[in-house]
């Protein structure tokens, strides 16, 4: 891996973490793209950047984690626990997963979902809960049910938890921000997980390319967590839903 593929997964990971487009599976299909090898080195790069972009989370909603915010996090975490008992029981089964095949046909199916769910399933926005500390422990135990599709490479963390979000009568901004929360304490273990199993590859002969994955990683993340509460006040989850399916019959054309 040289600086350019530093750069470019950077990007990448900044980019689509947080949409409903499935983070893991546009890295495992730049990395096959550009040649990267899965090494004990490119995993500890994909630690260092998904790390980046939790702390995007937390410099974007800094009020959220304060003391007086106990109870939404008591959903969060809820919310969390159904992927991290399916993820740590099955992990070997889940690896045995990852292909840019199965990758391309989990695009597919979760544009189809988007876009179903989008026209026949939506209440009103206007009756649908807008302010993410107002979700209700069942509504948060129902996302996190959902969430655990996220573990098929190329459903997309954002876009399982999201779909539940909506289903369960939140907004689309407040199934997006939860979302957002949610990733610390899912991307948080995973992150803790893999730095104890790759620790030995953070060594100097590597720093300059962790260091530039890292510091575009948390840019990029920063600025789509914005911009894309920005674009949900006027669009819907749509485009991303054909973009999954457009994305995926190109994918399919390839394996």
């Amino acid at each position: 891996m040289n600086i350019f593929d530093a750069i470019i997964l950077g990007i990448i990971e900044g980019f689509t973490e947080f949409l409903p487009v499935s983070s893991t599976g546009h890295l495992i299909v730049a990395s096959q793209f550009l040649g990267i090898e899965q090494t004990n080195v490119s995993k500890a790069f994909e630690v260092i950047i998904q790390s980046a972009a939790i702390l995007a989370v937390f410099f974007n909603y800094k009020d959220k984690f304060k003391v007086e915010k106990f109870d939404l996090w008591v959903k969060v975490i809820l919310a969390f626990i159904p992927i991290g008992a399916v993820g740590f029981i099955f992990s070997h089964q889940i690896k045995a997963l990852f292909s840019v095949e199965i990758v391309a046909w989990m695009f597919i199916i979760g544009g189809v979902i988007f876009i179903f769910v989008e026209k026949f399933f939506l209440k009103d926005e206007k009756t649908a809960i807008d302010d993410v500390e107002k979700i209700t422990i069942k509504q948060s135990l129902w996302i996190g049910f959902a969430q655990i599709f996220a573990l098929i490479p190329g459903t997309s963390r954002a876009g399982s938890t999201i779909i539940g979000g909506l289903l369960v009568g939140l907004s689309r901004k407040a199934s997006a921000e939860f979302s957002f929360l949610l990733a610390f304490p899912v991307m948080g273990a995973v992150t803790g997980y893999d730095i104890l199993k790759h620790y030995k590859e953070f060594d100097a002969d590597h720093l300059l390319n962790l260091g530039i994955g890292f510091f575009v990683s948390f840019i990029v993340a920063y600025f789509t967590i914005k911009l894309f509460l920005v674009f949900l006040q006027r669009f819907t989850f749509v485009p991303f839903g054909i973009y999954r399916i457009i994305l995926g019959i190109i994918l399919l054309n390839f394996v």
